[in-house]
């Protein structure tokens, strides 16, 4: 049996709403496939706190995200890269990016531990 999914658009969409709705900034980057495109999140933190999440399944296959940038604050210059190199190898990629008091998603997300 295969899982339903929403489309990659109309979540990204409503995440991005729900973001502003708390008072915090968000925006796409980059548009992506929008029925099945992966998701890139990069969370700001102030100018020198910032983090990449990759989406990812458990061990179980249930939805995760990974912190693919590592588990410690990053700058602008290493998300660049990172963000970079995986639209080099999957250009259906959304990237989306939100300024948050600290690097945790503003919306619901099972963050494994890095």
């Amino acid at each position: 049996m295969t899982e339903v999914r929403l489309k990659t658009g109309l979540w990204a969409r409503a995440v991005l709403r729900q973001a502003v709705g708390q008072g915090w900034s968000a925006m796409v980057l980059r548009r992506g496939d929008e029925d099945a495109g992966g998701v890139l999140v990069v969370l700001m933190a102030g100018r020198d706190a910032l983090s990449v999440l990759s989406q990812t399944r458990t061990a179980d296959g249930d939805p995760a995200w990974l912190r693919a940038t590592g588990p410690d604050p990053v700058d602008q210059a290493t998300v660049d890269a990172y963000v970079a190199r995986q639209l080099s190898r999957d250009p259906d990629l959304w990237v989306l990016e939100f300024e948050v008091p600290t690097l945790h998603p503003p919306f619901e997300a099972n963050v494994l531990p890095s």
